[in-house]
């Protein structure tokens, strides 16, 4: 019994990480590792799952690995983070809608404490994730090539 509990509860925590992942390819996240780490624990179960780990391993630490390439795209990262951060502490804080705000109040930052905790952990998960990017990338010559992982 004990066992069926933790397949359950594993491959829930796959397949939501798997659809986060996928909604985080358009919203502010980190969609590919989010995808990545769902499959993982999704191959454990299926074969299609882990047949596709691999490949999606690969353009995650792609898509890191470019992410650093240059400063105007660590900067340009870093500063969306950020602004990310500030945008979830301003929902927490709630302040009145100022006086342009062209429609009612209560459509002003919708969402309150439970968006702004999310895009506050989002943009520190970013700032992390750049971070090791960084470190585990940027001018490594071929040592952090993300194929070599």
């Amino acid at each position: 019994m004990k066992q069926a509990a933790r397949r359950v509860a594993l491959e829930t925590l796959g397949w939501v990480l798997v659809v986060a992942g996928i909604a985080a390819l358009v919203l502010p996240g980190p969609g590919l590792l989010a995808i990545f780490a769902g499959l993982a624990l999704l191959s454990q179960q299926y074969e299609w799952a882990e047949r596709r780990v691999e490949p999606v391993k690969e353009r995650a630490l792609k898509a890191a690995a470019e992410s650093v390439e240059t400063w105007p795209r660590i900067v340009l990262s870093t500063t969306i983070a950020l602004l990310i951060i500030a945008a979830g502490l301003l929902w927490i804080w709630h302040p009145p809608a100022p006086g342009w705000w062209p429609i009612e109040e209560k459509w002003w930052l919708v969402g309150g404490w439970g968006t702004g905790s999310t895009q506050v952990a989002s943009g520190i998960f970013a700032i992390g994730m750049i971070v090791y990017s960084y470190r585990r990338f940027h001018d490594k010559g071929g040592e952090g090539n993300p194929s070599a992982a």
